[in-house]
This record gives structure tokens, C-alpha cells and sequence, in this order.
């Protein structure tokens, strides 16, 4: 594979960085452990982060959800993180933001010709069988302040050797055509710049994040199994995301609304989804069905 360019931070802030410009500022590090963790901590000492990204070549301690931890090849993955003021929407909005950089993500890939899918609450992943990971998101918010760092980890030419982990997957090794991080990172930033207003101006999900999350889901409608906290289980149809972004599943008995979980979607026995006499909503024009 020929090498790929580095991250360019002249050629990143070109057009989207400054007055008049979606972000603030923009930085590029060579090494760091994670760039979310880095945001936070600038944060904590004073300084105003909305608006900043930070990206790094090499993220040796990237964090996931539930104190994961996430290691990838120096210059194989877009890592970067972002800071976005959240005053303007009421706190019981902010789950949507991960929802809505998903989005900005599967945008951005479909312009190059990929389709992708997303799984409730943070991963892009590609494949029904399989459900390669893509991508990873993550979102903490920079208490007291009513501020979130959000952070995304694209694979992008990582090998399956350099994997670290088996459902992994990358650009390369979906033989996408579009490799440099700097046309990807562009690409995505300019998506979650529009998602953010948007998200800002409603006070949450607004009517096209909402329906553009329905279109790019492998979750809803789809028949899934939710691992709780405390060891709790849940299965059943997952069939809509609430106000809050949180995910609602009919379990045929009752219907669970789940904020925080890991999330399994099922294979339907003898080729039917049926669940307590319904049906499931026809499958996204994704890599889900």
C-alpha cells in the first residue's frame, strides 16, 4: 500500500477554520494518548474549547466506552476530537450529539461511495454478518462546564494484522479508493459542523437528524439484545431512539428505554423478525441488510 499522506494542518484549517468559518481552531500533534482526554484537561485549566479540534497521527491510549481502550498503528486512523458549547440545549438533548456525529460520519463516507451503517449509541460499522466496526465515538462532558468533548477513531489503513481487535475493520481493507486523512478529516468536519448548528438550533434532534439517523440505523427495527449495567439483559424489537437519544425496545411484554448499554442485533430465527405480532421496518438503503 503506498504511503499516505500526513495530517496537514494548514491544508485542515483551509476553509474551515477562522471568522466567518464553522471552527475555532485546529490542531494537529504528532503523539498523544487521547485527544479527547487532552481537550478535557485544557478545559479543566481554563481555556474556552468550543470550537477547537485536535487531531492526532498517533493515539496511544484511545479511550471508548465503559473505560475501553482503543490502540491503532502511528497514521492508520483519522483520531480526532472536537469541543462543543452546550448551554444552548437542555442537558436532556445532549445524548443526541453522538447520534448526530454519526451521522456527520456516514455522510461524509457516502460521498466517497461507501455505505455504512450505524449502531446504537456510537460505532460505524459496515456488514450485516460481520458488523465490522468502522469507527468508534465518544462523548464526555468537560464538568461543571456545560460543554462536551466529542471523539471519533476512523480506521483507515490499518491492516487486519494490525487490528486491534477482530471485528475491526478499515478503509483499506474495504478497498475504499479515498485514503488521505486530510480530504476524510475535511470531509467529516465539515458534516459535523452543519449537525452541530442544527443540533444547537432545535435543542436536540431535529427533524432531519432524526430522520437521517433512521436512514443510516442497523439498530432500529431490527431485533436486538441489550447488555445493561448491573448485569441486566434486554431483548426484543428495537423499534425508535427517544427525545433524549435513548434507545426504545419492545420487548413483547413491555417496552425498556435504554441509555447507556451494549447492544447486540440478532439474527431473526427462520428468516423472521416477528416480535409479539410485528414486523420490523424495512432495512436502510445501508451495509445493514
Amino acid at each position: 500500500m503506498d504511503a499516505q499522506p500526513p495530517l496537514d494542518a494548514p491544508v485542515l484549517r483551509d476553509g474551515l477554520v477562522g471568522p466567518g468559518h464553522p471552527w475555532r481552531a485546529l490542531d494537529v500533534v504528532a503523539e498523544t494518548g487521547s485527544t479527547n482526554a487532552d481537550l478535557l484537561a485544557r478545559s479543566a485549566a481554563g481555556e474556552d474549547i468550543d470550537g477547537a479540534v485536535l487531531l492526532a497521527e498517533h493515539q496511544t491510549a484511545g479511550r471508548g466506552r465503559h473505560g475501553r481502550h482503543w490502540v491503532a498503528p502511528a497514521g492508520s486512523q483519522l483520531a480526532l476530537s472536537v469541543g462543543v458549547a452546550a448551554d444552548m440545549v437542555p442537558t436532556s438533548g445532549w445524548g443526541w450529539l453522538t447520534l448526530a456525529t454519526g451521522v456527520a460520519v456516514a455522510d461524509a463516507l457516502t460521498e466517497e461511495g461507501l455505505q455504512v451503517g450505524l449502531k446504537w449509541p456510537n460505532d460505524v460499522i459496515v456488514g450485516a454478518d460481520k458488523q465490522g466496526k468502522l469507527a468508534g465515538i465518544l462523548a464526555e462532558v468537560a464538568a461543571p462546564k456545560q460543554l462536551i468533548v466529542v471523539g471519533l477513531g476512523l480506521n483507515v489503513t490499518m491492516t487486519a494484522q494490525q487490528a486491534p481487535d477482530p471485528a475491526a475493520v478499515s478503509l483499506a481493507m474495504l478497498g475504499a479508493s479515498m485514503l488521505d486523512r486530510n480530504i476524510l478529516a475535511r470531509k467529516v468536519l465539515r458534516h459535523l459542523a452543519g449537525r452541530i448548528a442544527a443540533w444547537r438550533a432545535a435543542g436536540g434532534a431535529d427533524e432531519a437528524l432524526a430522520a437521517d439517523y433512521r436512514r443510516h440505523s442497523c439498530t432500529l427495527g431490527a431485533r436486538v439484545r441489550a447488555e445493561l449495567p448491573g448485569d441486566q439483559r434486554v431483548e426484543g424489537l428495537a423499534e425508535g431512539i427517544d427525545e433524549m437519544g435513548r434507545l426504545v425496545i419492545d420487548t413483547g411484554a413491555q417496552t425498556v428505554t435504554v441509555s447507556a448499554g451494549d447492544v447486540t442485533r440478532l439474527r431473526p430465527n427462520g428468516g423472521s423478525a416477528r416480535l409479539a405480532g410485528k414486523e420490523p421496518k424495512p432495512g436502510p438503503p445501508n451495509e445493514c441488510s
